[in-house]
């Protein structure tokens, strides 16, 4: 099952389309503000009725209330959506645009939750202090109940608008912060959303009983029976709010932390191209954003590792990676293939470069093909020529039996597949010294020995006999019965620079 990378359905996906986006974005932050007002305006009328004990409204603060609560909340959400919506917008404005944001733009668009909060804040701030300033002329008694709905009240609002508009806001800030992934918090962290959160689920009920108690006490003809009713009612909306509020504060913690596991599972399944939207200002963010740049060095880390494999081997970038660049030179029991070009002088003076560069991909294609394919190790390439391991640095069951088979398979499709070519291929067996030579600014792997000048040897014999594939004896000694008798002798003779003679075996 595919979760939606920004925890939501209603947000959409990472490949949405501009308009797409700003309708989304528009419309979410637009009913989150009337939203929260709404609901303000029924938390008001909730505590000021039935909750805050006390005397009832006369008829003037009653008309007051009832004309004067409905029109604050609507010019307040007129002047959220004037104000608050549309300098989001032009925050915004990058996004909608299509243009690259700066930094500038970055920072703003991860603030514009904490911004929208300020502003409900004032907003309802202000309606604390003229609806308290008007109970104090009209009806002093009911100053602290007024003073205390209204400003709690704003705090109930200004949480769910923060909470509401950073989740309306996900996308966009998943990319502004595409291109420069956060390396601190921006705007709020998971602290001061925590404290929100515990404020409109726990503080504001356990508030309004602190603030009962002090009416109770203040006001002597308050019953215990209205007592009791607003007790009731406090713990109610404090067991069901704090479960709300805990759930959303469970998806706004966990989705951040959910999109980062299933990254981990991608990756440890193998597909090292995942990278996760990071949408989150806070702490949150900066586990995405590390997530992904984890991901990037892995990448990084592969690619050398590929291009660290193609010069000099598979098997010897795997042994590099696990001992690191430990390759002190160990003798080996070895095998070595060598392969070279007939008259490579006249083809590259008779032949286009394009087109030689062209032959010689063809020809080293079957070369590394086979030797692959017999576990073998192509140690380099020397021109028109190439040299090949087998039983270093990985030991090979049969090291010999493989180089010989593989010998024969590439003898068998060069003809075949590029017939323009010919070349000489010389197997030979026996220790060698394998390791690194070089400095340790600059190592390369190779093997060193008696097989390897052998096999070069045998390569110079094997360009002058039918089928240019010549192996020594040690070499089918050292294979497998089965392989060896694939092999038969020709003759002994003693190669260039040697002082003993070699026994030479061709192909049965």
């Amino acid at each position: 099952m595919t979760r939606s990378p920004f925890g939501s359905p209603l947000l959409g996906g990472t490949d949405q389309d501009q308009r797409s986006l700003r309708i989304r974005v528009q419309g979410l932050l637009t009913v989150s503000l009337v939203l929260a007002n709404i609901i303000g305006a029924a938390v008001v009328v909730v505590l000021q009725m039935v909750v805050i004990p006390g005397p009832g409204l006369d008829h003037r603060t009653w008309l007051v209330a009832a004309v004067g609560v409905p029109v604050y909340v609507v010019a307040a959400v007129a002047a959220g959506w004037i104000w608050g919506t549309r300098r989001a917008l032009r925050v915004l404005r990058w996004s909608i645009d299509r243009r690259t944001p700066t930094a500038a733009d970055r920072r703003a668009t991860v603030r514009v939750p904490l911004r929208l909060t300020w502003m409900q804040g004032f907003l309802w701030g202000l309606a604390t202090v003229l609806f308290t300033t008007a109970f104090a002329v009209l009806q002093p008694e009911q100053v602290i109940t007024v003073a205390f709905t209204v400003g709690f009240t704003g705090i109930v609002v200004c949480a769910i608008t923060y909470l509401l508009s950073e989740f309306a806001l996900r996308p966009v800030a998943a990319r502004a912060m595409a291109g420069e992934p956060p390396s601190r918090v921006y705007g709020a962290g998971v602290l001061l959303r925590m404290l929100l959160f515990w404020s409109l689920g726990t503080g504001v009920p356990v508030a309004g009983v602190l603030t009962v108690a002090v009416v109770a006490l203040v006001r002597d003809h308050v019953t215990t029976r209205q007592l009791s009713v607003t007790v009731i009612v406090l713990a109610g909306i404090a067991l069901v709010v704090g479960l709300l509020v805990m759930a959303i504060n469970g998806r706004a913690t966990v989705a951040p932390i959910r999109s980062v596991r299933d990254g981990l599972a991608r990756v440890q399944r193998g597909q090292l191209d995942v990278e996760i939207p990071v949408y989150d200002g806070t702490e949150l963010g900066l586990l995405q954003a590390g997530f992904n740049r984890m991901a990037a060095g892995l990448r990084e880390r592969e690619r050398i590792r590929d291009l660290f494999g193609r010069h000099v081997g598979r098997a010897v970038a795997d042994d590099a990676v696990a001992r690191g660049a430990d390759f002190d030179g160990e003798v080996r029991d070895v095998a070595v293939i060598f392969v070279d070009l007939v008259g490579s002088t006249t083809l590259a003076a008779t032949r286009p470069p394009a087109e030689v560069v062209d032959l010689l991909n063809r020809f080293f294609a079957v070369v590394v093909d086979e030797i692959d394919a017999h576990g073998g190790l192509v140690n380099k390439f020397v021109g028109d020529a190439a040299l090949a391991v087998f039983g270093a640095p990985v030991p090979l069951p049969d090291h010999a039996g493989q180089a010989l088979a593989a010998a024969r398979a590439i003898a068998a499709r060069l003809p075949l597949e590029v017939p323009e070519l010919a070349a000489g291929i010389g197997v030979a067996a026996g220790p060698a010294v394998a390791g690194n030579i070089g400095d340790e600014r600059r190592f390369e792997y190779t093997v060193i020995g008696d097989p390897v000048n052998e096999a070069a040897r045998l390569t110079e014999l094997a360009k002058s006999v039918p089928g240019h594939l010549v192996a020594s004896a040690r070499a089918t000694e050292a294979a497998d019965a089965e392989e060896a008798a694939r092999w038969r002798t020709t003759d002994s003779v003693v190669l260039r620079g040697r002082t003993e003679a070699t026994t030479v075996l061709v192909p049965a």
